[in-house]
């Protein structure tokens, strides 16, 4: 059975974005983007909410460029090789290859996905990955937390959900980058 893994970038005071929806305070220099590639490289299904998607859609045409850095080509790489479920009552085509459009996060969908899959899934996006963590779907978080407080936002976890947790791995990336890895304990 194949993990369903929730990670993102966030602020030490636990945010994936700020109170203007800005997120441009976590991002990644090429050592931070070499560990994300790493974290990728498992990974064989991406489930994405709209807004998320519409943001990492960029890499169905990015790494084209020779300047870029060779973790940028690594990264666009990884993510056209991997499957995409995007969840949107609005978006009825895709905008990549190998991606499906459902209209609504289906918690037995996913359940039953996370049973036949043969590489982890991984689930992007606060407002998604909030479902998934009610739903109890969600067996490993990783967080890669950045150095910067954002005094409000779009928090890692929901609301109103208890659980615990058995850390499985700290890791510090760069001198202020950190990574803490988390499983469900059952």
């Amino acid at each position: 059975m194949a993990r369903l893994i929730y990670c993102m970038n966030q602020s030490l005071d636990g945010h994936t974005a700020d109170v203007n929806g800005a997120f441009g305070w976590g991002g990644p220099d090429e050592t931070v983007h070499a560990f994300f590639n790493e974290l990728t490289a498992p990974i064989g299904t991406f489930l994405y909410g709209r807004r998320m998607y519409e943001t990492m859609v960029f890499w169905e045409t990015a790494g084209s460029l020779h300047d870029e850095p060779p973790v940028f080509h690594e990264f666009a790489e990884l993510w056209r090789a991997a499957d995409k479920i995007v969840y949107s009552r609005t978006l009825t085509v895709p905008s990549s290859a190998r991606t499906e459009i459902r209209p609504e996060f289906d918690v037995d969908d996913v359940r039953r996905l996370k049973a036949s899959a043969t590489r982890d899934i991984a689930i992007a996006g606060p407002t998604l990955a909030a479902e998934a963590v009610r739903a109890g779907l969600v067996d490993e978080y990783q967080l890669v937390i950045s150095p910067a407080l954002t005094g409000g936002g779009t928090r890692f976890f929901p609301e109103g959900v208890a659980t615990d947790l058995e850390l499985l791995e700290v890791q510090r990336i760069t001198a202020d980058v950190v990574f803490l890895r988390y499983a469900k304990k059952d």
